[in-house]
């Protein structure tokens, strides 16, 4: 794993000359932000923080997979119930001219879920494309399947464009500069709507650097200033987005809460949205599950403070090698999220009001649903409330 991650704006000679700070990318008057993520091996860093052109760097962090459990496949679902519940099947758009991206473990290029889609890959692991794990194979079928077998799996069966970024290798980890790398890559390209169901590895830096002889204690004071400088790029990579908003009109990003609570064992085992989630300007999704009668419920494991929820539970998509598989997760629902999002962004380019991220954004969340839910369903566990398609006009 390389030591650091340095993010760097090739753009801020003209910054300078235009009377703005390297740090401040959003602001209104400057120019649009050239932005490159560097991984540097074993150099010394103090180089890097006297170039003006840096604007921030972190101890690069690994990153895993939010790993999903199996879920129970419902009979004759068309579609799936979390397709219905988000209302996508009723909506006017489909997600058509929108290009999504979904930054994940690859994608299973041959399913005939993705038949007729553009899919544009990269490989930012050195493991090669393709789907091993099959998380992001389902994720993608969520975002903009196909229909298999006369099921419909996708929020956004239209969309005909997508960058895939493989960004976890085979056994399902990675490093936080192949995230961010592919993150400023999807924006690069005009990627309107970006998913990512993953998490940073706390524990595991910990792990690595007592196996490297540095002291316990030491070591977890490293991994937390690792954190806290990650935490910082994710924010000044969310600036640069902000900033190309004026440019070309930016991009939505969701991310997963987590799956680290533990409600079914103790309602007060709870633990909130991790990074990626927890970064700024990201929508957070947490996972709903099923309606029993009184409204729907948020999945015991589904971490705390999301934006928005979404169907996680029981969720039929795509699954490697073909067919369908049922999987449950936060990893489930930020998919759906990223799909509505899509519709968003089609419904923006066809109507009046200004087609921005953050008007996306403000129209995903205010068209959220909270009433949907059952009883004692609160503010910290479902967020702004149930994510909802467009209404038709």
């Amino acid at each position: 794993m390389s030591d650091f991650i340095i993010l760097r704006n090739k753009n801020v000679g003209r910054t300078f000359e235009e009377g703005l700070g390297p740090r401040n990318l959003a602001a209104s008057d400057a120019p649009e932000p050239e932005l490159s993520v560097e991984s540097l091996e074993g150099t010394d860093i103090r180089d890097a923080q006297a170039d003006p052109e840096v604007v921030e760097m972190a101890r690069s962090m690994p990153t895993r997979l939010i790993e999903p459990t199996e879920g129970e496949a419902p009979a004759g679902a068309e579609p799936t119930w979390g397709v219905t519940a988000v209302g996508a099947d009723t909506a006017a758009e489909d997600g058509s001219g929108v290009r999504v991206c979904v930054l994940d473990t690859g994608i299973d290029a041959g399913h005939a879920a993705f038949a007729g889609v553009n899919l544009i890959e990269r490989d930012f692991t050195g493991s090669g494309n393709g789907d091993v794990q099959g998380h992001g194979t389902h994720c993608a079928g969520t975002v903009f399947g196909r229909d298999v077998d006369g099921t419909r799996i996708g929020v956004a069966p239209g969309v005909t464009d997508a960058l895939i970024g493989k960004v976890l290798g085979n056994d399902g980890s990675g490093q936080s500069d192949w995230l961010f790398q592919a993150m400023n890559w999807a924006s690069d390209n005009n990627a309107k709507v970006l998913s990512m169901s993953l998490g940073f590895d706390f524990p595991g830096l910990v792990e690595r650097l007592i196996e490297q002889d540095v002291p316990e204690l030491l070591a977890a004071s490293i991994a937390l200033e690792a954190y806290r400088m990650n935490l910082r790029v994710f924010d000044r990579i969310m600036d640069l987005m902000a900033a190309r908003a004026a440019f070309n009109g930016g991009a939505v990003v969701c991310a997963a809460t987590g799956n680290e609570s533990l409600r079914d064992v103790n309602p007060d085992l709870e633990v909130s949205a991790s990074l990626p989630a927890a970064a700024r300007g990201i929508v957070s999704v947490g996972a709903a599950s099923p309606n029993t009668g009184a409204g729907f419920g948020i999945a015991d494991f589904s971490n705390t403070n999301p934006t928005v929820s979404a169907p996680g539970v029981n969720v039929l998509s795509a699954n490697v090698g073909g067919g369908l598989r049922a999987l449950n997760g936060t990893s489930m629902a930020t998919p759906h999220v990223a799909g509505l999002a899509a519709l968003w962004w089609q419904r923006a380019a066809n109507s009046g009001f200004p087609a921005t991220s953050e008007a996306v954004k403000a129209r995903l969340r205010t068209a959220s649903d909270p009433s949907v839910f059952a009883p004692g369903i609160e503010i910290p566990l479902r967020g702004d409330g149930m994510a909802r398609a467009p209404k038709r006009p």
